[in-house]
């Protein structure tokens, strides 16, 4: 009697699925509603799981350029906000206001704005889990997928013009109304990850960035960058 055959199982999986997760819990959210609270509970939760038992082969939180990391995190802070500083009505025009890209209007519900156990769960989301499924994702799968299908046999931070504007601008795509500044970010982390080739400083310069917009937001009540 033989046993039973292996289940294949793809190398992409501590990649992909974490940020498929992801993606799929805002989905249900827009299904299924349910209260801030438990609902940023649900979120941490489940992606806590899906990164200790799918992605943790793929982690490396190793840092190589402390200092670049953290600037690079501040400077696209700096970047995302500076457009809207300087033209209040810029992000209402029809290239950010439109049936495709959507509008630069917060998902978070007014009643919990003044909650400080879902603004805190939510911050934690922003810093500690969107990087490092974002990460995974795009820079550690995609950008070398797409130059090999067969992606271990590529490096970290391998470059190729196609792989690297293909994810720039589906990274851009993926923030909305806030597209051009997704571009510019996904151009400075794709060559972040080219120069350090080092999943552990892109996922720190994500996290400084979001953790500097996530204070702004709070602090300035622009609740329209939590999308």
């Amino acid at each position: 009697m033989t046993g039973s055959p292996a289940v294949p199982y793809s190398p992409a999986v501590p990649y992909v699925v974490p940020f498929a997760v992801f993606i799929a819990l805002i989905g249900l959210g827009l299904i299924l509603p349910m209260p801030a609270l438990a609902d940023q509970v649900l979120r941490l939760a489940v992606m806590a799981v899906v990164l200790y038992f799918v992605a943790r082969p793929a982690l490396d939180f190793h840092v190589k350029e402390w200092s670049g990391s953290l600037l690079i995190g501040v400077a696209i802070f700096v970047l995302w906000i500076a457009p809207d500083l300087l033209s209040p009505s810029y992000r209402h025009s029809f290239l950010f206001d439109n049936a495709l890209m959507g509008a630069a209007r917060s998902s978070m519900p007014e009643a919990a704005r003044h909650d400080v156990p879902v603004l805190w769960l939510r911050s934690l989301r922003a810093v500690l889990v969107v990087p490092i499924i974002e990460e995974l994702f795009w820079r550690g799968w995609l950008m070398r997928w797409l130059i090999e299908p067969n992606f271990q046999r590529v490096p970290l931070g391998a470059y190729s013009a196609g792989s690297f504007w293909v994810v720039a601008i589906m990274f851009a795509s993926e923030h909305g109304a806030y597209w051009d500044v997704g571009l510019a970010a996904g151009i400075i982390f794709n060559w972040w990850m080219i120069r350090t080739k080092s999943l552990g400083d892109l996922m720190l310069a994500h996290a400084v960035a979001n953790a500097c917009l996530s204070a702004y937001v709070v602090a300035a009540g622009k609740w329209e960058y939590w999308l």
